[in-house]
């Protein structure tokens, strides 16, 4: 049904023979559709409706710039919920495009033209774009990209040269809803306070953190004097609700305490929206800073391998979070991963984790895809293989995505492992032996995400 098309030459620099390229097309494309329609451009309208145009700039104040590929409206409208300062959107689609129209009355079209090329354009079109931001206040950057498409890591790279905290994102314009984009977002926001935390204080002298992981729900009581009085883990059933209320119900009956002793509930983790009785929800990245520094102020690397994802977080002197990386792709390197090979294997998830050293041959996992995986652990298994060889295998695949993702992020000691797999001992002396530095596992790793929580509800109290 397309009965009119007419593309549009667009040079990739921006200077005065650039400009007029794009006047010319721009006279072309009129000629064009002249001809087709047999209409004539009216050129005293099209200076009307400059006329009426609103020139727009950045912000005078602090602001955090959206940027790269084409983000939903939705999802840069839900940026800005969470955030406590201005976000303003200048990825290639924003609907507020920052155009300066300047005597218009002499050729319209041509400062039309200027006006257009000199704006905030989609980086294909600009290679300067970016210098625009160098004279506003700029707090952070949100960079987004698209799946299966680099040309964005281009610009990306350039943004070192920016000093401002910067957290890249990526979509396909459908998924700008998922929780770990959430979870980033919200992380970083909250990484150097512009994370908007609203909630109601009740009464009371106890303090309660939840993590409602994809595994696990934990919850960690403190008192006043950040005692942790009492702790419950409890599997993650098909409803994230009902656990947590299980876990809270446990926590309660363990320190001896009624619901209305808990002042302040803060909430963490994938499930962290969804529990009823929590006044505030942050991040599981900043309340693992929180929980890890509270067990060792020398800690300034944390390594936390949880069911579904892995994270690397970097803590300042203050246990500030000041960086984090998260495994984005897939499974592989998780404990989800290490509970698919368990069941294959026909042996506990504990069984694995007492796995230390070589015990005979030395195989190799090739596979970075947990299904792929599994297939291998079956081939291994039909060929005879000795499970305790296999397990090591597996240990040291989780181990090596784990140090990947620790090298992305860059080596500083001191080292803290957290989430359920740092009770692998395998993969423990497996990481440590690859990054040559010993790991400190806290008690119970699987409630640092909670304790944190327990922190923050105590200090936001």
């Amino acid at each position: 049904k397309l009965k009119f098309l007419y593309i549009i030459d667009l040079p990739v620099k921006v200077n005065k023979a650039s400009c007029k390229i794009f006047y010319n097309e721009i006279h072309s494309l009129i000629s064009a559709y002249e001809k087709y329609s047999g209409q004539r451009f009216d050129i005293g309208k099209f200076t009307k409706l400059l006329e009426k145009h609103k020139e727009k700039s950045l912000p005078d104040e602090e602001f955090i710039a959206v940027l790269g590929a084409r983000l939903r409206t939705d999802a840069v409208d839900d940026i800005q919920k969470r955030s406590n300062i201005k976000v303003t959107n200048l990825t290639c689609t924003a609907t507020d495009k920052y155009i300066k129209l300047t005597n218009i009355d002499k050729d319209p079209i041509l400062h039309y033209a200027n006006a257009l090329f000199n704006s905030f354009p989609c980086m294909r079109m600009a290679k300067e774009r970016l210098d625009t931001l160098k004279d506003t206040k700029i707090k952070g950057i949100i960079y987004n990209t698209v799946k299966f498409c680099d040309f964005y890591s281009y610009e990306y790279a350039t943004l070192k040269n920016f000093d401002v905290p910067t957290l890249k994102i990526e979509t396909d314009y459908t998924d700008t809803d998922s929780g770990q984009i959430k979870t980033r977002v919200d992380a970083f926001l909250e990484s150097f306070g512009s994370r908007k935390i609203t909630g109601l204080n009740r009464k009371g002298k106890y303090f309660a953190g939840v993590d409602s992981g994809s595994t696990s729900t934990n919850i960690v009581i403190l008192d006043n004097n950040k005692n942790i009085v009492s702790y419950s883990i409890v599997p993650t059933g098909a409803m994230a609700m009902d656990s947590a209320k299980k876990a809270y119900e446990i926590a309660l009956k363990r320190a001896g305490l009624e619901k209305e002793d808990i002042a302040n509930v803060v909430s963490t983790g994938y499930g962290r929206i969804g529990i009823p009785f929590a006044n505030k929800q942050v991040t599981e990245i900043t309340c693992h800073g929180k929980g890890a520094f509270f067990f060792d102020k020398d800690i300034r690397t944390i390594i936390d391998i949880g069911g579904q994802d892995s994270k690397v977080i970097r803590l300042d002197d203050d246990g500030n979070v000041v960086d984090f990386v998260m495994n984005d792709k897939c499974s592989a390197g998780t404990g989800k991963f290490l509970e698919v090979m368990a069941r294959t294997l026909e042996v506990s998830i504990d069984d694995m984790a007492k796995v230390i050293a070589d015990s005979g041959e030395n195989i190799k996992i090739t596979s970075m895809c947990t299904v792929f995986a599994e297939s291998e652990v079956i081939s291994l298994i039909a060929q005879n293989k000795d499970k305790k060889d296999i397990i090591h295998a597996l240990n040291k695949s989780v181990a090596s995505k784990g140090v990947v993702l620790l090298d992305r992020l860059g080596r500083k000691g001191k080292y803290m492992m957290t989430g359920g797999v740092a009770k692998n001992k395998g993969v423990v002396r497996e990481i440590e032996n690859r990054i040559k530095d010993k790991i400190k596992i806290p008690p119970e790793p699987q409630i640092i995400g909670a304790l944190g929580a327990a922190i923050l509800a105590l200090s936001t109290h």
